[in-house]
């Protein structure tokens, strides 16, 4: 079985000294490619030099540029200049992470409103899918996905923790869906139990956002409570159980999925 993982924060400063083994473990576990999510300027940059560093062969490591919601009120007039000259990179597949999070308002709400508007345009102008984070803000983020979806090649709703009415709110616009270990949390991932196989295939993906979410059902648990891309085969088995698919098939469906969207190598 061969598994993508569309979202792992390799430049987090948690895996400065581990990337390289961290790569190698994923690898050995059947995640063949990855993609390093951007939260800023700085960590897409930083992403970006991570996949030239750890990828020679330039087939298994890609990366998103993007602002996150919580940067969003360092966003400036050059930010969309900074920002296009990280897309223009063959690295970079993706616009983000970028969205609303109205958990935190770590960034006051009409100024994440503005740099999304913006990441949005960017990905309209250069043919681009998107990244999305949504917290407590699936209306909001509807509303403002709603005059671009048609000029958008596709968007993916990054980690995604809501409840129906959101899920299907976001099917409803063609939007992807990405699941991570939170499915494997019993105290508070439950409820994606009898979602996750309301996702049609096409429109799911795999992800570990690591080195959060480490999946509370893996056994046995790493000494370092740290999650990693290696650790996504839980959430493959996680997830399989509750669409009632076969691992190998839920697989190959997400990994054709997340190969079409970012438009991936195939390395077959």
């Amino acid at each position: 079985m061969q598994l993508i993982d569309i979202g792992v924060n390799l430049s987090h400063p948690t895996f400065a000294s581990s990337a390289p083994a961290v790569v190698e473990r994923a690898r050995a576990a059947g995640v063949v490619q990855m993609v390093l999510t951007g939260t800023s300027l700085e960590e897409s940059e930083a992403a970006l030099k991570l996949c030239r560093q750890l990828d020679e062969s330039r087939l298994h490591l890609f990366g998103t540029a993007g602002v996150h919601p919580h940067d969003a009120s360092h966003w400036t007039t050059d930010s969309a200049s900074q920002l296009r000259g990280l897309l223009a990179e063959p690295e970079v597949r993706a616009v983000g992470e970028c969205g609303l999070d109205f958990n935190r308002d770590f960034s006051p709400r009409p100024l994440q409103e503005r740099a999304l508007e913006e990441q949005l345009q960017l990905a309209v102008e250069l043919r681009l899918p998107v990244f999305l984070h949504e917290r407590d803000a699936s209306d909001r983020l509807l509303a403002i996905l709603r005059p671009f979806r048609d000029h958008l090649p596709a968007a993916v709703v990054h980690c995604f923790t809501g409840e129906k009415q959101a899920l299907y709110g976001y099917l409803d616009l063609d939007l992807h869906v990405g699941i991570t270990g939170w499915i494997c949390d019993e105290r508070r991932g439950t409820h994606l139990h009898p979602l996750v196989k309301d996702i049609p295939t096409g429109r799911l993906m795999l992800e570990s956002d690591a080195p959060y979410l480490l999946p509370r059902t893996l056994r046995p648990k790493p000494k370092s409570g740290q999650n990693e891309p290696a650790y996504l085969t839980e959430v493959l088995r996680e997830v399989a159980l509750h669409r009632g698919e076969s691992e190998a098939s839920l697989a190959a469906h997400t990994t054709r999925c997340a190969r079409a969207f970012f438009g991936l190598p195939d390395l077959d």
